[in-house]
């Protein structure tokens, strides 16, 4: 038996306060030989299934506790800072953010409690949701009077310094630290104890006085803790960085000296909350044994067993008119069959098979009631006309899920397992996810509440952790490290499928991020090493908490007689469980992804919008998935805007495939992601024939056959363990499972199982080992078969509405991605190819959203007009009121009568320049700058004449009309219109791009073979490593110039092309020599280093050019296209004329055609320089379209 044991411990659940993880917690017990070791965060029980788990798992007892806030001077319901010692405190303390040692705030005073049983453990739930449901201001509190309801299984210790008993002693307040030491006492009896610490901190000092006194006239027992926040004493600078994470408590440490003060200074004040170990306790409180023994008395009495194997189901309610179904599993039988009749109404021994095995599996393991909650909620929602998604990850592999609605994928057609859903050996919640359309998400949702009660349903916790790129970027902060030395060298940090590799495997692999530590004299590698050590300790802890995006819990009760509850940070009254998704399983309760999908709502509107236009009923159940002319779309590359498929790099593999069919499409699905998408092009030739599909051997062909020889899907692989090795596809899957794991043991004796069963199929053994090695380099990417299928049908869907209904599909995706400038100049773009007019906003014509103007004839072609809500500075208001004045009065006759007619405290002046600005009123005044200039008269004018009898409609026949304005009081002068590049770059900014033309557009033609990058391109596409430099082209947009710490200037600016907009950087050396082009609007061709920058692009720009200057430098051939039927001699000779007058170093080339035939010559007399007036005045001899530059 250990001599002392642990009771007061923090883990990074608690939040910015600890920095132990469950793992250093439990193996820190282990390690110093303890029996036990409890968890007590401050607040919450976020940490507590994955504590007591792993505790399990490594022999050591869990005691599951709390450190929770009790408000003494009041009730919890009290929201004033009350008997603080001054109100300086109140900063210093810091209530938000900070916990500290030494609290004297006794509306926020510590207190222990742990659960010794599974009352102990419920009550203590029940206390600390009620702490965030009933008692948050600031921190969540409880307080007596729920203290004492819910008592009964618990112990309790009086805390730190900061305590519930301390907090009165350090504020020398002896009596009341008596009278409530007395009412614990009542509350608890001999289950409470006086807890003493020891940090070398002065308030416990005089703790450690008064407590034996108290303990002795009370009869209570002293209790010896260490308050534990880290394992080891080396770790206190690294605790006292994570304290200083937070935005706030970094302002204050650069406030007071910034490095300096976070490494010399702890917060805390003291380095000595680490876990020490039995001995160094003993010694520490060896004036007080009773308290070191009183650690093993608790533990004796903490005796908690959880059943992590219990599910606790909703209560769903069979519906009262059945009346066969008495159980869960005889009504999801009888509507798994009536499903199975409308599936296949000719019948099929195939599904039946099927269904029958499903269903047994479902029964077997006691899921019957969760498949028939699952469904309901989908029924309801198709029942309201929400849509829901045809299916989404390993569910879409259920037959029955396909029979009873869940899914809309029958997985016979497409050979998709029921095993990678629900494995029969290995007893786990199913997981099945729905996609809703995500305005209508919020509905579901509440439909869960009223049907299983608001208290039984609640969203779920998550956390956001200190990754490898994240903790060096705010462990470099707070040690005032340069912000771009640190974003540089997080940039040599890999994502290899899908994960940030880990900073000690960095260091030893990655020789550019290890190059960074070993740079620099002595003193800045020294620091630079400390950088690395302390963000090791804190990599991937908790930084905070968030709510998760789709994840719904429903229990059969109130939640909270299950888990805890926490408040959601930064809402009111939002809660979600403080257990996570995996957490949530352990104790029992289902959880449901109410996802809410875009794509969905997207679909939504198009059908209303055909359904009203052409008196149809078409719902997604309509649409062929083998329609032809969707399918050439595929081919074509034509999928801007098509859920999945839009990607630069999609479409062009998508052009070389040319799909033909749903697993085509899934399969590219599943290809295109890191660490697959090098095998793309290999599948594309094999496909095409271009190179031969082979197998390793010839039992593999009936599993890779649909791909062409290669492994795409995690089913392949549990379909060729059964196929080569002969194991049950329950056993295949826990394989699949283990080997995504890479445990070694359990490899090893995988691998082993998998050769001895091939070899017993008669398959070769070294065979055998070169497939087993084959499908165990996939598990680090492979893709669930049944989500990719699913997902593409889903993009089929979205893909036939733009093939066959463009117009609606275009104005709904732009209404839908308003927000995105990016996304609607792809969209625009895409509106351009498929020649579908998208024009300019318009007062007289335009709605709130983007809408189509039908032609009025069938020769006529739709038009999509820009939606007057989607202007920057417009607003729904705005929008809405222009819109109704429209329809109450009629069109606007010009600009006054709009101003007149509106409320112009709504149509602000802002909203109308952006109207002004995107062409909103070209079609009564076409003159962008003559309105622009006289905004101020003209609203002006409007005002007075809105306040006027004339307005008011009381204006007599004869009457003096000496108050009335007439228009003569305010003249609109004329102005010449704003310059093209102007006019078009105001466009942008009201439009968020360029909609009626582009400042780029004269120069498209000439410019486009020098490009290297645009800003529409997806980075993850690009290799950022092979592409050293780029050469991109744009308009200076948002110019900023700014100043380095040594002084230097240097500019940032957005550089807008035609497909996007991205930021680029220009040092001083290049800005102070070219500051005349570092101007906004400007036409630019730049060269630099491009780099990730989150989702965009950014470059560092090394070299930068005005557009013509560019040109004339670095074209270096010309091409004159000329058909010799149409070109007479005056032309040729007009021609040379120019050449001449260009002398210079770039080729001249012909390109002859006509008769039917084509001859290229280069001159061999003249070479020309490609200057502005050259390239103008041949375009207009020969033609835009018959001059090539390159």
């Amino acid at each position: 038996m250990s001599e002392f044991i642990h009771l007061h411990n923090h883990s990074h659940y608690s939040l910015l306060d600890a920095i132990s993880s469950i793992d250093g917690l439990v193996n820190a017990a282990v390690e110093n030989k303890m029996s036990a070791v409890a968890l007590t965060d401050h607040g919450v029980m976020y940490g507590i299934m994955e504590f007591y788990k792993k505790a399990k798992a490594k022999g050591i007892k869990p005691v599951i506790g709390c450190e929770v806030y009790v408000a003494q001077s009041g009730t919890r319901f009290d929201k004033g800072k009350k008997n603080v010692k001054a109100l300086e405190e109140i900063e210093a303390q810091d209530l938000e953010n900070s916990d500290g040692l030494t609290s004297a705030n006794i509306n926020y005073a510590h207190l222990i409690l742990l659960a010794k049983n599974e009352t102990g453990y419920r009550n203590l739930i029940k206390l600390v949701s009620i702490g965030h449901t009933e008692g948050y201001y600031y921190k969540p509190r409880i307080d007596l009077e729920v203290l004492g309801r819910y008592s009964n299984g618990l112990i309790a210790t009086s805390a730190c310094a900061g305590g519930v008993i301390s907090c009165y002693i350090t504020r020398d307040d002896l009596k009341t630290a008596e009278k409530m030491t007395g009412v614990y006492k009542d509350i608890f009896g001999e289950d409470f104890y006086l807890e003493i610490q020891d940090h070398g901190i002065s308030a416990e000092m005089k703790v450690m006085k008064e407590m034996p006194l108290l303990a002795k006239k009370f009869g209570l027992k002293l209790i010896a803790t260490n308050d534990v926040h880290y394992i080891k004493k080396e770790h206190a600078i690294a605790h006292n960085i994570y304290l200083n994470l937070s935005a706030k408590q970094s302002a204050k440490s650069f406030r007071n000296n910034g490095q300096n003060e976070v490494l010399t200074n702890l917060r805390y004040g003291t380095d000595q909350i680490y876990f020490k170990s039995a001995e160094e306790m003993c010694r520490l409180f060896r004036d007080f044994p009773e308290a070191i023994k009183s650690t093993l008395e608790v533990t004796e009495k903490c005796n908690l067993e959880l059943d992590t194997d219990k599910n606790f189901m909703p209560n769903y309610r069979i519906p009262d008119e059945e009346k066969k179904a008495r159980t869960f599993d005889d009504y999801l039988e009888k509507i798994s069959f009536e499903g199975l009749k409308k599936m296949f109404p000719e019948g099929s021994d195939t599904a039946e098979k099927r269904l029958r095995y499903e269903l047994e599996v479902i029964k077997k393991m006691n899921f019957s009631g969760y498949f028939l909650i699952v469904q309901d909620f989908i029924s309801y929602a198709k029942s309201i006309g929400i849509l829901v998604g045809p299916g989404r990850g390993s569910a879409a592999g259920s037959l029955v899920c396909y029979c009873i609605g869940i899914t809309n994928v029958n997985p016979l057609d497409y050979d998709l397992l029921f095993e990678r859903f629900l494995n029969p050996e290995r007893i786990s919640m199913p997981d099945i996810d729905i996609d809703f359309q995500d305005d209508k998400r919020d509905e579901v949702i509440r439909y869960a509440k009223e049907k299983y009660g608001s208290d039984s349903v609640a969203q779920i916790v998550t956390f956001n952790k200190l990754a490898p790129r994240g903790v060096l970027k705010d462990v470099g902060r707070v040690l005032n490290f340069p912000f771009q030395e640190i974003n540089d060298l997080t940039k040599s940090i890999p994502i290899i499928f899908g994960k940030v590799k880990k900073l000690s495997e960095c260091y030893s692999e990655e020789a550019d991020f290890k190059k960074y530590f070993l740079t620099g004299d002595a003193a800045q590698k020294e620091e630079k090493k400390k950088l690395f050590d302390y963000c090791l300790v804190l990599e991937n802890l908790n930084k905070n908490s968030s709510i998760h995006a789709s994840g719904v819990v429903i229990a059969p009760g109130s939640v909270t007689d299950y888990v805890p509850l926490s408040k959601v940070t930064g809402e009111d009254n939002v809660f979600c469980t403080q257990y996570d998704m995996n957490q949530l399983e352990d104790a029992g309760l289902i959880k449901i992804d109410f996802l809410g999908l875009k794509e969905l709502k997207v679909i939504r509107k198009i059908l209303d919008i055909i359904n009203e236009k052409y008196g149809l009923n078409l719902t997604v159940d309509d649409i062929p998935l083998d329609d032809k002319e969707t399918y050439e779309l595929f081919s074509a590359g034509s999928t801007v805007g098509i859920f999945q498929f839009s990607k630069s790099k999609m479409r062009e593999y998508l052009s070389k495939l040319k799909p033909k069919n749903i697993n085509d499409l899934a399969a590219m699905n599943a290809l295109y992601r890191p660490g697959p998408m090098d095998v793309i092009p290999d599948f594309i030739d094999k496909r095409n024939g271009v190179k031969p599909i082979t197998y390793l051997h010839p039992k593999l062909e009936l599993t890779l056959k649909e791909t062409y020889g290669i492994i795409v899907y995690q089913e392949q692989v549990m379909q060729i363990a059964r196929d080569i090795a002969g194991f049950s596809l329950a056993e295949a899957d826990n394989m699949r499972k283990a080997m995504g794991k890479k445990i070694k043991e359990k490899m090893m004796e995988i691998k082993q199982k998998f050769i001895s069963g091939a070899v017993k199929n008669n398959v070769d053994r070294n065979i055998a080992t070169e497939i087993f090695n084959l499908i165990l380099k996939f598990a680090d990417y492979g893709f669930n078969k049944s989500h990719g299928v699913a997902y593409s049908i889903l993009a089929f869907y979205t893909a036939y509405l733009k093939t066959h209904y463009p117009a609606e599909f275009f104005s709904v995706s732009m209404a839908c991605r308003k927000d995105d400038e990016t996304e609607l100049q792809q969209l625009a773009n895409e509106c351009r190819k498929m020649k579908i007019n998208l024009r300019a906003p318009d007062v007289n014509e335009s709605e709130m959203d983007f809408a189509i103007k039908y032609p009025e004839d069938e020769k006529g072609k739709a038009e999509i007009l820009y939606g007057l809500n989607a202007l920057k500075n417009v607003g729904g208001k705005a929008a809405q009121n222009i819109i109704d004045e429209r329809n109450a009065g009629g069109k606007y006759l010009n600009f006054l009568d709009l101003l007149k007619r509106v409320d112009l405290r709504i149509v602000n002046k802002k909203a109308i320049e952006s109207l002004i600005f995107s062409g909103a009123f070209d079609s009564i005044e076409p003159v962008r700058r003559k309105l622009f200039l006289n905004i101020e008269r003209a609203t002006m004018y409007a005002q007075r004449y809105s306040s006027s009898e004339a307005a008011n409609g009381q204006e007599g026949l004869f009457g003096d009309s000496s108050s009335v304005p007439s228009i003569e009081d305010i003249i609109v002068e004329h102005y010449e219109e704003f310059p093209e590049s102007e006019k078009y770059n105001k466009e942008k900014y009201a439009i968020g791009f360029y909609i009626t033309g582009h400042p780029l557009s004269k120069y498209e033609k000439d410019i486009w073979n020098f490009i290297d990058l645009t800003f529409g391109d997806d980075p993850n596409e690009v290799d950022f490593k092979k592409l050293k430099t780029a050469v991109m082209c744009g308009v200076i947009n948002d110019m900023q110039e700014k100043q380095s710490k040594r002084g230097n200037k240097f500019a940032v600016f957005n550089l807008v092309d035609f497909y996007g907009t991205g930021e680029c950087v220009a040092f001083s050396q290049l800005f102070e020599k070219k500051v005349h082009l570092f101007k906004n609007d400007m036409p630019v061709i730049v060269k630099g280093i491009p780099e990730e920058n989150g989702d965009k692009i950014k470059l560092i720009v090394e070299e930068i050019y005005g557009i013509d200057t560019f040109i004339e430098i670095f074209t270096r051939n010309l091409v004159i296209n000329i058909d010799e039927n149409e070109t007479d001699l005056n032309r040729i000779a007009s021609i040379r004329d120019l050449v001449v007058k260009n002398e210079g170093n770039s080729k001249l080339f012909f390109n002859v055609t006509g008769n039917s035939r084509s001859r290229a010559f280069v001159s061999k007399e003249f070479k020309i320089k490609a200057t502005k007036e050259l390239i103008s005045n041949l375009k207009l001899l020969v033609g835009e379209n018959n001059l090539k530059l390159n």
